[in-house]
C-alpha cells in the first residue's frame, strides 16, 4: 500500500512538472543477458585524465576481447555512490590484473569526476552522460522528477555481449557484488 502511493505521489509530481506518464517510464527495457551491449562513446576522467570532447571519449567496443563491467550510478560525491566505487575499487582490483575492465557512468560532467577519482584514488574510468542517452538504453535511469542513472551493473563478455545484469544493485549488499564477481569469474574461467 505504502509503496503503490509513493509511486503515486511521484507520478503526480511528474505529471504536475509536465511529464507525461510515458516519460516516467525507462525507454528501453535495456539489453537483456545473450544480448548484445549496445556500444556508445563518451566523455570521461580518471585520477590523471580528462577527456570532454566525446569525439574522443571511451566506447564500449574498444573494450572488445576484455570483461566489461558497466557500472550506473546516480551522483559522485554522494554516500551511497561513493561507497559503490569504492567496493568495486577493493573488490576489483585484482580482476583488473586479469583484464577485466570496470566503467563507471552517471550524468557527472567530467570535471566532477575528475576530482571524485583522486579523492577516493578510483583506478577506473568515470563517463559522462549528461543527457542520460546511454542510461536510458541501458535501462538505467530515474525519470522525473529524480532525473538521474538509476544503480545498475552489467557484465558484458569480450564479445560484447551481456552476461550479468543487475536492474536494482545495492551499494550496500553482498551479495549484489558477490554476483558480479561470480559472473566475471565464470567469464574467467572459459
Amino acid at each position: 500500500m505504502k509503496r503503490k502511493f509513493i509511486g503515486a505521489v511521484l507520478l503526480g509530481f511528474s505529471l504536475a512538472f509536465g511529464a507525461s506518464a510515458a516519460a516516467w517510464s525507462s525507454e528501453s527495457d535495456g539489453p537483456a543477458v545473450g544480448q548484445p551491449a549496445p556500444d556508445f562513446k563518451l566523455p570521461y576522467a580518471t585520477q590523471e585524465t580528462v577527456e570532454y570532447n566525446p569525439e574522443k571519449g571511451l566506447s564500449l567496443s574498444q573494450y572488445r576481447g576484455q570483461i566489461v563491467v558497466l557500472a550506473f550510478y546516480p551522483a559522485d560525491w554522494s554516500p551511497g555512490c561513493t561507497a559503490e566505487v569504492c567496493t568495486l575499487r577493493d573488490t576489483f582490483r585484482d580482476l583488473g590484473k586479469l583484464g577485466v575492465v570496470i566503467l563507471g557512468i552517471s550524468g557527472d560532467y567530467v570535471f566532477s569526476h575528475h576530482e571524485w577519482a583522486k579523492h577516493h584514488h578510483l583506478t577506473f574510468p568515470l563517463l559522462s552522460d549528461h543527457d542520460h542517452t546511454v542510461a536510458k538504453t541501458y535501462n538505467s535511469f530515474m525519470g522525473p522528477p529524480l532525473m538521474y542513472n538509476k544503480r545498475t551493473v552489467y557484465v558484458i563478455d569480450g564479445e560484447g555481449i551481456v552476461r550479468h545484469r543487475d536492474l536494482d544493485f545495492k551499494h550496500d549488499d553482498k551479495a549484489d557484488y558477490d554476483a558480479v564477481s561470480a559472473a566475471v569469474s565464470q567469464l574467467k574461467g572459459k
